[in-house]
Formats: structure tokens, C-alpha cells, sequence
């Protein structure tokens, strides 16, 4: 597999040459290989070639931005799979936090601290829900205050 994150050309360039099913079928076999396993929605996207080799590259060309190392990026991906219930994503994200050397502790945070977050967020759902529109009115004092 191409070096997505080095080199976009030559990426787009083994597509052009090996065709969109052919370099799918080698782009997961190397994620499967590197991390043991491939998340879920790669192998459903298998069956469209063109939106797998999309979504990769541009999962790839994200995490090439550099302003977070790999460990946070993994952390997030664990937090956010688990705030978002797929079990499917919080699955793999741990195992490939633990592949990377993360410890059970930082984990094991990560995953608290996206069910507080998550807790947090259906709490706040629920009071704008259940109150009434004169209080509704009144900002909230955090993020829908920024602009």
C-alpha cells in the first residue's frame, strides 16, 4: 500500500493502475495486517470499492494534519465510538489503543470521560426539552454562547 499520508499521488496513481477493486482489497488487507483486524464499516465498504478508498484517504489526509500524535487520535476514536454506543467501534479502537502501548488506565479514562460527556449531553437534551420556553430563552452561559 501507498504511504496515503506521504504521498496522495501515488496513491491516486496505484488506483488509476491496479482499478478501484483491486486496491481496496490490498488497502484492507494491509490494515488487517497492521492493526489484526479492520473496522467494520471497511469491510461493508469493500463492496464499494470507490467510497472505501475515499473514506481512507481521507481518514488518512485528517490524520496527517500532524497537531495531534497518533495516541490522541486513537483515544478520541475510542471516546467517541464509545459516546456514540458502537460497539463495533469501541471494539476496535481498544484493541488498537492497546496494540499502540496505551495503558488499561488511559483507557479506561478516555472511555469515563466520554460517558460523562455523552451523560452530560442527554441531560442537557432533556432540560431543554422539559423546559419551559421563557427559560429556554436564557443563554447557556458555555459553547452556544461562542460565535
Amino acid at each position: 500500500m501507498v504511504d496515503i499520508n506521504k504521498d496522495f499521488e501515488n496513491a491516486i496513481l496505484e488506483i488509476k493502475d491496479k482499478g478501484a477493486e483491486k486496491t481496496a482489497a490490498d488497502w484492507l488487507e494491509d490494515v488487517e495486517e497492521e492493526f489484526g483486524s479492520a473496522p467494520l464499516i471497511y469491510k461493508k465498504l469493500e463492496a464499494c470499492p470507490e467510497a472505501l478508498l475515499s473514506h481512507m484517504m481521507y481518514k488518512h489526509a485528517v490524520n496527517s494534519l500532524g497537531a495531534l500524535d497518533a495516541k490522541t487520535v486513537e483515544l478520541i476514536s475510542l471516546a467517541v465510538g464509545a459516546a456514540l454506543h458502537c460497539d463495533h467501534c469501541t471494539t476496535y479502537h481498544m484493541h488498537v489503543a492497546q496494540k499502540m502501548g496505551i495503558s488499561k488506565e488511559e483507557i479506561l479514562e478516555t472511555v469515563l470521560i466520554a460517558g460523562l460527556l455523552s451523560n452530560s449531553s442527554v441531560l442537557a437534551h432533556a432540560y431543554r426539552v422539559v423546559t419551559p420556553d421563557k427559560e429556554k430563552e436564557e443563554p447557556c452561559g458555555a459553547a452556544c454562547s461562542i460565535k
